[in-house]
């Protein structure tokens, strides 16, 4: 629009519609456009990537136009997978419409998909797959310019799949095999890292990308009759060389290389330095290649020369010795600076900066004969063809006493001249060579900056280096290596991480094409010059003292450089120049690899599945898997299975077929007949990596004939239940489709059993507990609830229990009763002569309370006329019954109601016999309880104490050993001569057992109940009494039975079948009989894998949580009662090593005063611990973990002042005197003191304080400490008491003398008692240490921090040694670490 005179500016109005309008009509032209297009017929491809097993069942959706070209069928493909276009092939697929073929697609047609076979409509299934044999090559993301480019492409330590968290190492746990299969397109070829060998893989790629060192290796040629191939460390680095040459795949494995090193797996979890592996390599290298043309390879490579020397000031005289070495190491930083070296240039002048001897470190001069200013240093002589440089970027920071890693900025060039550097110096008339101590250290420098923090070099010499050569040629030799001195980089090692761990790999300049690549594990990508120099570390700021802690921890460690020689720079050996045993052994590895990719291939057309089998005659199930081919018929497959399972002397392969299976519902889906020669691919529905189903090889007899299954049939499981025996048959199968009606599937079940179908009656269980009728004839299997497999019950009698509402049948509940019925192994007590007696006596007690005449046996001798424990079994059950079957007729004659009658046998509705017994007893015992003696009560608490020893139950160990301390009617005893025996129960008159029941039992009958619901127990009996058991649920059925070998001698079992819906109450009362102790007096344990018992204490909760085949343990010992809780006492050592020493289990009761406790505790501890204390030296207080707390006064009471719990916990502390703390407003803290000067502490000790003051606290410690109160300082200890600390950090590390006024306030807290306390006087300086008492004082700090289970300031992770064994595996040393 052209601007008019009048008005140069468009209107805001006129430019807002003028778009609106423009956006609007390029709307409507694309709505337009989607119309037309959606008129087209669209085509639905599904693509399954078979070339990759982590893919092979992922699937690829694409919905195009029908007018699509193949072409772009295939660009749309390779742009959703992720491959590039024209690497792989498309097939049709296998699935239900399209036709299994495997010729591929045209990708270069221009035909629409329609006009290729595509189904508008339908799912089209193709597979996508190998071109060629060749895997189909992963499309690379398309770098932008140069910078931007090299930011993208340089490959650090990269994130992998499957990675897993690790200190030492950015590893991979597991790799992709598919990822390795095909080549990277640089051409070169990757290492797998095993777990943590980043180490050796970058050093490996280093001497594969070295010409020389690659060349002289291949010359090399094994002798297998000398050596086994698997053991020797040249062939297997030479094979690992072919294969990184001629391999196809993307990354290859290094276990045979480790191996012939003599290393199992777990050296691959073993983090190690890359210089000391050179080295150690090296040295292996030279062991293996003597007395061949190889055994000076390494010197002439890598190894130089320099001199170590000593020159007197004063006359000039020079003493010096000449070592070699394999590498330089480089200090990053010097010893005590806070500046690192800013280039390698400026680290090898510092290297061979002579220092000066002087003061106390004068030298003594052999000519002077006295102690003279000297100079000390090192010349280089001879500098090898391979340079290598380590960068000491791992050093130890004696402040921190850590060892640490230095990312300090340190560059270095691309080409190195090393002239400047080389020693031309004229040997003087007055110099003498000190030949006879001149030492040659192979390997490694001898001088104190050329040793390494990792190696384990002894320093040993091994050989003297005589210098021949006059010093002319010396110099006129240095003189011309001077002139050709210059040295090119071409491999940088690299370290990402700190110096506890972190990950390796090695950018390399390839010497054929010059270009930069990062080896970085399985991953080799193109890099610049510029993501070299990122390698440098530091960061762009200033070089200063804590620049490293800010640094990159990614930078160079080792730097190889090559020297700059036509006459001597190697070129990598053609493939026609190989030595004859390279070229078989190329061929070798190519027929391999081709043989690994053959069967990869049938891996990958493999069908894996589940395979089950009943076998004919042991009747077991047996499980196995199949793996066929997927072009494999069915009849082979079954010809396969058979062999599988092992039934060629069961049964003929005649008599076996394989049928589709569900394991899971024990379903037969569906049988196979006419398609013996289909192939598995096609019945299994091709090869996928899991099933949604099994296969079951299933067999008949030669007479029998094969069932069909079809699809969509369901299997019914069929038991016959026959009211008479109150029994449940074995189940039938019959098959059934889900149409069917109800009167229909009774006709099915009719002939399949031969029972009439008119009074038929059909219960179905459709799941746990769910027990329904199929009544309405004409309802389909569908609409009751059928599914795939189903469980029924059948009866199809004429009695008049079919006559009866269902709920209220026979039949209902014989199949309630059989599907919550469960059988347990029960454990009763060893038999013993006190447990006997009380059981004989338990016996008569109960027999009298059920009007059984019968005398009280006596007990004639400690084992005498004992009764077998199946006697008594046998003896109990009988009166049970007998007792059961009079209530049961005068309930009847009562109530009149005949249906509830059951039968005797099955124990159902007995009303507990202990009730007759609390009340018909009681006067006769408490006459007893005073006349008892003592003597046969102490036998019966000894028995107990050992019951529970056996056992190694420490939480029964005390409570228990008086099992008869309550004042229940079945505590009655007899002794030898039926005499009364006094009742000695340990209680006095301030016992909580004793008060509770003058309280709690005012004007009503005494029960024996358990704890109450807030311990985790709950009463046995309702507010009438009765047992809340007792109305429902009541099947229990018990034989003796014989346990297995192993389960203990002496020991009696009871096999008990009973309603899972029972309360532990009411189990307890059956088992009364069988225990021969109330059940007040015995204990149930649950016993789980490996044996492990836990108590079951939930009186009131059903045994729905057991299962068929559980077993139990009884033990006796006395039950809480309500309101009662089992407490372990501890007791507090403030002073020693392990302040938590455990002593006993009490019993502590709500309304019990802490006095009442410490009273009850008195005796216990005096027998069973050895404390005779008075009641006012010692104290409770609360225990959370280790740590003390609030301290309980003797007038509070638990559950009303002190909450109280299950498995409780407590303190005892014993006093020193008189108890200081009287009310809750006291706060008693635990002070320790700080002595500076002498590096130690003091032993605890207790101040009270009136209130919250701090300047009450520093009054109380600088009275008992003496320390004037203005040079008090104090800080609260940190952690789990005792709050250890190291006395090396104390005072440096904790938070002395806070500003605040008061204890409960931040950054303090303390508002509790036993809280920590450091003091010190702020006057007393810090005794200063050498450097070799703090190491000695470190260790036993060390030492004594790992003892008492406190953290531990430094501990350096030990390191295992790198070794390589010539020999193959090393021997098993047991005495080393």
């Amino acid at each position: 629009m052209v601007p008019s005179e009048e008005n140069q500016l468009v209107p805001k109005e006129d430019m807002f519609w003028s778009c609106r309008q423009s956006i609007f009509a390029e709307m409507k032209k694309k709505f337009a456009q989607a119309e037309c297009a959606a008129e087209e017929p669209r085509v639905l491809c599904i693509i399954q990537d078979t070339t990759n097993s982590r893919r092979v069942n992922e699937r690829v959706t694409l919905n195009l136009p029908a007018s699509t070209p193949l072409r772009r069928l295939f660009a749309d493909v390779a742009a959703k997978v992720g491959y590039e276009n024209g690497s792989f092939d498309l097939v049709w697929g296998n699935g239900d419409t399209a036709t299994a073929t495997q010729t591929p697609i045209d990708q270069n047609s221009d035909k629409t998909i329609l006009d290729a076979g595509f189904e508008p409509g339908k799912k089209n299934f193709l597979h996508l797959t190998d071109k060629d044999g060749e895997q189909p090559h992963v499309m690379q993301e398309e770098s932008g310019s140069t910078e931007d480019g090299a930011q993208e492409r340089f490959i650090g330590p990269l994130p992998r799949e499957g990675s897993i968290g690790c200190t030492h190492d950015y590893v991979s746990q597991s790799y992709s095999y598919s990822s390795v299969l095909s080549k990277s397109e640089t051409g070169y070829v990757g290492l797998v890292n095993q777990a943590m060998t980043c180490y050796l893989n970058s050093l490996l790629q280093t001497l594969f990308m070295t010409p020389e060192f690659r060349n002289a290796l291949y010359k090399w040629e094994f002798e297998e009759s000398e050596e086994d191939p698997e053991r020797s460390i040249p062939y297997q680095l030479q094979r690992l060389f072919v294969l990184l040459q001629t391999s196809k795949k993307r990354a290859i494995e290094t276990t045979d290389v480790t191996r012939s090193f003599g290393w199992d797996s777990s050296e691959a979890w073993q983090q190690h330095d890359v210089q000391e592996l050179c080295r150690v390599m090296f040295d292996a290298l030279e062991q293996k290649w003597k007395q061949t043309e190889q055994a000076d390879l390494i010197n002439q490579l890598y190894q130089g020369k320099l001199k170590d020397y000593v020159r007197c000031l004063e006359c000039g005289y020079e003493g010096w010795r000449i070592d070699t070495y394999l590498d330089i190491p480089l200090v990053i930083r010097p010893y005590g600076s806070s500046q690192a070296f800013a280039s390698v240039e400026e680290a090898l002048h510092a290297f061979i900066q002579p220092e000066i001897l002087d003061g106390p470190n004068q030298y003594f001069c052999e000519r002077c004969k006295k102690k003279c200013d000297a100079r000390k240093g090192l010349r280089f002589l001879h500098f090898p063809y391979l340079l290598t440089l380590q960068l000491k970027r791992f050093d130890f920071d004696y402040t921190t006493m850590h060892r640490i890693k230095l990312n300090d900025r340190m560059t270095f060039p691309e080409e190195l001249d090393m002239s400047v550097f080389i020693d031309v110096e004229d040997e003087s008339p007055q110099t003498e060579s000190c030949t006879d101590s001149g030492a040659e250290n192979e390997g490694s420098c001898h001088s104190d900056q050329m040793s390494n923090d990792f190696s384990n070099d002894d320093g040993v010499d091994e050989g003297i280096c005589l210098e021949s050569n006059s010093a002319a040629e010396r110099i006129s030799k240095a003189g011309s290596e001077k002139s050709s001195l210059l040295y090119e980089l071409f491999s940088v090692m690299v370290h990402s991480g700190s110096a506890a761990g972190g990950h390796y790999y090695a950018c390399i300049k390839s010497f054929s094409d010059d270009q930069w690549y990062s080896f970085n594990d399985q991953h080799v990508s193109k890099i610049t010059q510029e993501d070299i120099k990122k390698t440098y570390g530091g960061s762009s700021g200033s070089r200063g003292y804590y620049s490293s802690a800010f640094a990159s921890s990614t930078n160079a460690y080792m730097l190889i450089y090559r020297l700059k020689d036509p006459t001597r720079n190697a070129k990598f050996l053609e493939a026609h120049e190989y030595p004859e045993h390279i070229k078989q052994l190329v061929q070798k590895e190519r027929e391999l690899e081709e043989q690994e990719k053959r069967q990869r291939e049938i891996e990958r057309n493999t069908c894996k599945i589940k395979l089950f089998c009943m076998h004919p005659t042991k009747q077991i199930m047996m499980e196995n898997k199949l793996e066929v081919h997927k072009d494999r018929t069915l009849k082979e497959a079954v010809e396969i299975a058979y062999k599988l399972m092992d039934l060629e002397e069961a049964v003929p392969l005649s008599c076996c077929r394989l049928v589709k299976y569900d394991e899971f519902h024990d379903y037969l889906e569906r049988s196979y007949e006419g398609e013996e020669d289909t192939p598995m691919g096609l019945l299994l529905g091709g090869v996928k990596s899991t099933y949604m189903f099994d296969l079951l090889l299933e067999t008949r007899r030669p007479d029998q004939v094969f069932q069909c299954y079809k699809p969509g049939e369901v299997m019914v499981k069929v038991h016959v239940v026959d009211l008479k025996t109150e029994s449940v048959a074995p189940p039938i199968s019959v098959r059934a489709y889900l149409n069917q009606t109800v009167s229909e599937f009774k006709q099915l079940i009719s002939k399949a059993t031969h029972l009439p179908a008119e009074t038929m009656r059909v219960v179905l269980e459709r799941c746990y507990n769910d027990l329904r009728l199929l009544n309405v004839s004409s309802k389909t299997l569908k609409a009751e609830g059928f599914f795939r497999s189903n469980k029924v019950f059948i009866e199809s009698s004429e009695s008049l229990d079919r006559h009866v509402t269902y709920t209220d049948s026979q039949l209902w509940k014989l199949l309630d009763r059989h599907a919550n019925t469960i059988r347990l192994y029960v454990s009763l007590p060893e038999q013993a002569p006190g447990s006997q007696l009380r059981r004989a006596l338990y016996q008569k007690s109960a027999g009298a309370a059920g009007n059984l005449e019968e005398p009280c046996e006596r007990v004639k001798g400690p084992v005498g006329n004992m009764k077998s424990v199946e006697a008594i079994l046998e003896e109990s059950t009988e009166k049970l019954k007998s007792l059961s079957l009079q209530q049961q007729q005068q309930q009847e004659g009562d109530n009149g109601d005949s249906s509830k009658s059951t039968e005797a046998s099955d124990f159902e509705n007995i009303e507990s016999p202990l009730n007759e017994i609390d009340s018909s007893a009681s006067a006769e015992n408490r006459e007893l309880d005073n006349q008892i003696q003592i003597s046969d009560a102490e036998n019966l608490q000894s028995e107990e104490r050992s019951d529970s020893d056996v056992n190694n139950d420490r939480s029964t160990s005390s409570v228990d050993s008086d099992i008869l301390s309550s004042s229940h009617s079945s505590d009655t005893l007899c002794n030898v001569d039926n005499a009364p025996l006094p009742l000695a129960n340990g209680l006095d008159s301030h016992s909580i057992t004793s008060s509770r029941r003058s309280k709690a039992n005012q004007g009503k009958k005494e029960t024996w109940d358990t704890a109450e619901e807030d311990s985790g127990t709950d009463s046995e009996y309702d507010e009438s009494g009765k047992s809340r058991g007792e109305a429902q649920y009541m099947y229990f059925k018990s034989e003796p039975y014989t346990a297995e070998e192993g389960s203990g001698e002496g020991q009696k079992w009871l096999m008990v079948h009973v309603d899972k819906r029972i309360t532990l109450s009411a189990f307890k009362q059956h088992l009364e009989p069988f225990v021969g102790v109330p059940s007040s007096h015995f204990k149930v344990f649950r016993v789980y894998a490996s044996n492990q018992e836990f108590e079951s204490v939930r009186l009131n909760e059903t045994l729905s949580s057991f299962s068929d085949d559980n077993k139990i343990t009884i033990r006796l010992g006395r039950a809480l009662k309500k309101g009662e809780y089992r407490v372990k006492v501890y007791q507090l050592l403030v002073n020693e090593p392990e302040p938590c020493k455990f002593l006993l289990d009490a019993v502590f009761a709500k309304g019990m005063t802490v006095r009442q406790s410490k009273e009850e505790l008195l005796p216990q501890l005096r027998e069973q611990c050895g404390l005779d204390l008075t009641i006012d030296r010692f104290r409770l207080r609360k225990k959370t973990w280790k740590n003390p707390g609030t301290v309980f006064l003797d007038y509070h009471i638990y559950e009303e002042d002190i909450n109280i719990s299950s498995n409780w916990e407590v303190f005892l502390e014993i006093l020193d005197g008189v108890e200081k703390m009287k009310s809750m407003s006291q706060l008693a803290v635990l002070s320790r003191r700080w002595r500076p000067s002498e590096m130690k502490l003091d032993s605890f000790q207790e101040v009270v304080l009136e209130s919250s003051s701090v300047e009450e606290l520093k009054e109380k410690l600088s009275e008992i400490s003496g320390i004037p109160l203005e040079n008090i300082e104090f800080a609260k200890g940190r952690g789990t008491f005792p709050c250890d600390i190291s006395i090396l950090e104390i005072h440096q590390d904790l938070d002395w003398n806070p500003k605040v006024s008061t204890l409960n306030v931040w950054p303090l807290y303390i508002c509790d008692d036993g809280a920590v306390i450091f003091y010190r006087d702020k006057t007393e300086e810090l005794m200063e240490l050498t450097d070799e008492q703090r190491n000695e004082l470190m260790k036993k700090e060390s030492s004594r921090l790992q003892k008492t289970g406190h953290r531990v300031t430094y501990s350096p992770r030990k390191e295992k040694a790198l070794k390589i064994y010539l020999d193959g595996a090393p021997n098993k040393d047991l005495t080393q670490d």
